[in-house]
């Protein structure tokens, strides 16, 4: 790690909290409509109804806020997915969390008819929930309970069911496809703040919860005996460490859509700066998620111009070759 000192590490969470600043303003001003520092507080100071002023109030500024919201909850819970599972891939995509929520949202489209993106963000919370729980419920039968392998196992199993149900009922009804096929790509172009505040409750508590867990999920690090016999309930740590993987993986499912392996690169980028330490690396994962989400999604406006491009696969193209580097050398950021 190259932090070693605390008084350094909160250097650099300030210098980061810096670092998201600038990349929330660039979000608000970059774009195909041209716009300047000057003009966005403009838009706000003195609002006048122009075009540029209502883009940068209805559009860029909700965008911005989704994006960091997103990014830093999609970071965070792939840090807990990877301390509960002891897998350097885990994530949210990997876990079957995004096939769930998606597989929810094209049944209901398939069927129901849904076309609502505010039913949609329900429908996906309600599959990231359902995904993550049977994932946790399949892993923890057996006589060991809960284990790492069995938890992989599952997660990849539901994964790979969930997605081939999903494409199974896009192949039979097109309707469906053209309809959710934005929202499957992940976007946070296009949502309303109301969809945040939707699941901001809920996202804001496995936040906050977050903050606090670290110092158990490191005695759990050492090992379930080694932590049982430093005092730490290990069975409700790990149901307290997967409900807070279900409340923002699913919260951010359901907002952005299944944007995939930000909750696999940030957790080991986050560990080069600050080591294994899960109280360090948890405002560290929520401050470089939101980031690189913010950065992507910049990115996405300029790819295609005047057109653009989901910055679900934004982040595939910058993550792919992290996660092949990771795949074949082992690489836990240590």
């Amino acid at each position: 790690m190259i932090l070693h000192k605390n008084s350094h590490k909160v250097v650099g969470l300030i210098v980061g909290s810096i670092l998201l600043f600038f990349s929330f303003v660039a979000s608000v001003i970059y774009g195909y409509t041209d716009t300047s520092l000057a003009l966005s507080i403009d838009a706000f100071r003195n609002f006048d109804g122009s075009n540029e002023h209502i883009i940068i109030q209805s559009v860029r500024l909700p965008r911005a806020i989704i994006a960091a919201v997103v990014g830093g909850s999609l970071a965070i819970s792939g840090l807990w997915m990877q301390a509960l599972t002891k897998n350097p891939l885990a994530s949210p995509g990997v876990f079957g969390i995004n096939a769930g929520a998606s597989f929810f949202v094209v049944v209901a489209v398939s069927f129901f008819s849904v076309t609502s993106l505010q039913t949609y963000t329900w429908l996906a919370f309600a599959g990231a929930a359902v995904a993550a729980f049977a994932v946790y419920f399949i892993g923890s039968l057996g006589r060991e309970g809960l284990t790492p392998m069995k938890l992989t196992l599952a997660g990849a199993a539901f994964a790979a069911m969930f997605s081939s149900m999903t494409q199974g009922l896009l192949v039979i009804n097109e309707t469906a496809l053209d309809q959710v096929l934005f929202w499957l790509a992940g976007s946070v172009q296009g949502r309303s703040l109301s969809i945040v505040y939707t699941v901001l409750p809920y996202i804001s508590v496995a936040w906050i919860a977050s903050m606090f867990i670290g110092r158990k999920i490191n005695l759990l690090a050492m090992g379930d005996d080694v932590a049982t016999s430093l005092g730490v309930k290990t069975g409700l740590v790990k149901i307290i460490t997967a409900l807070i993987i279900i409340l923002l993986a699913g919260g951010a499912v359901a907002i952005a859509g299944p944007i995939v392996f930000i909750g696999i690169v940030i957790p080991h980028v986050a560990r080069y700066f600050v080591g294994s330490d899960h109280r360090w690396l948890a405002p560290y994962c929520g401050i470089l998620g939101a980031i690189l989400l913010l950065a992507a999604d910049i990115g996405a406006r300029y790819v295609i111009m005047p057109q653009e491009v989901p910055v679900g696969v934004m982040t595939a193209v910058i993550g792919t070759p992290f996660f092949i580097y990771i795949a074949r050398r082992g690489f836990h950021g240590k």
